[in-house]
């Protein structure tokens, strides 16, 4: 049996009725995902055929399937959920009607089609009618596990995609954040081809419609930043750019709640405290049906998901014009990269293709500690063509909008991971205010003799100690050998790049 287009509240009760989770006082969907707290990157695959084998960049981060393996797991889910009935959501992911995939979700969960129908949008009436933009369906059965042997996955657990068949498969993992990542997936091996930036990144307006973009990877704040009550928020994690400006891929918001306070973060606290939202993995009581967002008991990547209406200023339609500032955000776990930083548009490619941060726990299976990578475009996990491309227009779309960049850590001050502290929120607040209201533009800066890029002088609303990261530190030395270091993980990371980016590019990197 299929449950088609049930409503919030409908899932909810279906939610109850099958004793999927707990209620909170607030009736939040308090939901334990298992084993999986975090996403399962290395069994992501993507079925090698016609449709994918000449424009994938096939390697460690996008794994090949072949169309057997495929078919046998496929058979496998939707055996389960026509035997055990599902819920069927009919919905679209990207805001602008002229790039818009229609989507159709199956999942064997009621919490799991209410999250497909928080974090996607509603089905357009007139889709696009061109052939790269036909709909997809994502089948999530968690119930269902894979035999490595026989069905040729790493684990038990499978993320299996056919640009082929336009179909997902997902079983052995309940952490309901692998079908919101697919799409993302899909869509930036799409758009790309039609000419569209795709971003892992969040978008916000203000009052006058001047946007802003923020790159980040998971756990730099990308969420907590761009939800600014002074601003109208068009999304806090995936988008499109392009000729037309910037549309958010989505219609709900995926946001980290580890130690969430109503001071720091009131608008995702509301959120989390409204009816329908999704909230995975917290500490929960049962006797109070009261959340303890403080706890890491069962992982640091606690989450919630909530449609954007629960966002009292967000931009109904999705869509915003071309950004004025471009900010990218860095959890820095050595503790050496200033606040902020100004990039010029050779060093904006330079950093986006490096897409330095440090994964912090929680976030991916295995992930206990901040553990330095650099994810190219802010999101190599979901980035299925070459860096380069997806690079080089971003550096066309920054041209044609003149857009300012800023390098902002949102990582550890006053010494590395393990004896500095985290940045206050304020200083990061502060900073991304001046960035996207353009005060920080006029700002006079200095260079950073490591890295390069220019350091604004102060920023308006802080002391000047809060943005000097060297003066900071209690042995300025121990500042130096630090500093040198990640410059040099930085170079050596680079140079998989060399003869595919511009000279300019590569000599605007840090100096070792």
């Amino acid at each position: 049996m299929i449950k088609r287009n049930l409503t919030r509240s409908q899932l909810v009760e279906e939610f109850v009725r099958n004793n999927e989770g707990q209620l909170s006082i607030d009736g939040a969907l308090i939901v334990d995902t298992g084993a999986h707290t975090g996403r399962a990157a290395k069994d992501k695959f993507i079925v090698r055929n016609s449709a994918s084998a000449d424009i994938i960049d096939w390697g460690e981060v996008n794994r090949p399937m072949v169309e057997n393996h495929f078919e046998a797991l496929k058979r496998k889910v939707i055996g389960y959920l026509e035997t055990h009935g599902c819920y069927e959501q009919q919905l679209s992911a990207g805001a602008d009607p002229e790039y818009s995939l229609p989507l159709v979700v199956r999942t064997s969960l009621a919490y799991q089609s209410l999250f497909a129908r928080t974090l996607f949008r509603p089905q357009l009436a007139n889709p696009p009618t061109r052939p790269e933009l036909a709909p997809f369906t994502i089948y999530s059965a968690p119930q269902v596990t894979a035999d490595p042997q026989t069905d040729g996955t790493r684990s038990d657990v499978f993320i299996a995609l056919n640009f082929k068949t336009r179909e997902v498969l997902i079983g052995g993992t309940f952490y309901a954040g692998e079908m919101k990542k697919s799409v993302f997936t899909i869509m930036n091996t799409i758009l790309p081809q039609l000419g569209v930036m795709t971003m892992h990144a969040a978008a916000n307006v203000d009052s006058e419609g001047e946007s802003a973009i923020f790159f980040g990877l998971s756990g730099t704040g990308k969420t907590t930043l761009s939800s600014d009550p002074n601003r109208f928020l068009v999304g806090d994690d995936e988008h499109g750019w392009s000729d037309r400006g910037i549309f958010n891929f989505e219609g709900g918001c995926y946001a980290k709640t580890i130690r969430l306070s109503p001071k720091a973060e009131p608008q995702i606290w509301n959120a989390c405290h409204s009816y329908g939202t999704i909230i995975e993995n917290v500490a929960f009581n049962s006797a109070t049906r009261t959340i303890d967002f403080d706890s890491d008991a069962r992982t640091e990547n606690t989450r919630a998901a909530y449609s954007l209406d629960r966002i009292p200023n967000y931009v109904v339609a999705g869509v915003a014009k071309s950004p004025r500032s471009i900010v990218m955000l860095a959890c820095d776990a050595f503790g050496v990269l200033p606040p902020v930083a100004r990039l010029t548009p050779d060093q904006a490619m330079y950093y986006f293709l490096s897409g330095y941060t440090a994964k912090v726990s929680g976030t991916e299976a295995g992930i206990t500690e901040p553990t330095t990578t650099f994810s190219a475009c802010f999101g190599q996990p979901f980035m299925t063509l070459k860096p380069t491309v997806y690079a080089e227009l971003l550096a066309n779309q920054m041209k044609r909008s003149m857009s300012d960049c800023y390098l902002v850590n949102t990582g550890w001050w006053k010494g590395p991971y393990g004896s500095g502290s985290r940045m206050p929120i304020r200083v990061s607040r502060a900073i991304v205010a001046a960035a996207v209201d353009g005060s920080l533009s006029k700002i006079p800066t200095n260079p950073d003799p490591v890295f390069g890029f220019q350091v604004p002088e102060f920023v308006p609303g802080l002391d000047r100690a809060d943005i000097d990261q060297r003066a900071s530190w209690e042995d300025p030395t121990a500042y130096d050998r630090q500093a040198k270091k990640l410059a040099g993980l930085f170079v050596e990371n680079f140079a998989k790049y060399s003869g595919q980016v511009a000279n300019t590019a590569r000599s605007l990197g840090p100096t070792v």
